[in-house]
């Protein structure tokens, strides 16, 4: 798991963050959200991609 600057642990990425993480594009990561196969979150007007999401992803685990 990611751990930022002050030792916690991160619990949800943005977009942006995911791609950065997984170094994987934008319209990629979008396209895997579009079919299901990335779960995200929507809080306010910002998705926020779970931290166990994005690693299970990554891990080539089907998205529950």
């Amino acid at each position: 798991m990611k751990v930022t600057r002050n030792d916690t642990l991160k619990l949800g990425y943005s977009i942006r963050e995911a791609c950065q993480a997984s170094s994987l594009g934008r319209t990629t990561i979008y396209s895997h959200i579009a079919a299901g196969r990335l779960r995200v979150t929507r809080v306010g007007g910002r998705t926020i991609v779970p931290a166990e999401n994005l690693h299970a992803f990554i891990a080539g685990e089907d998205a529950q």
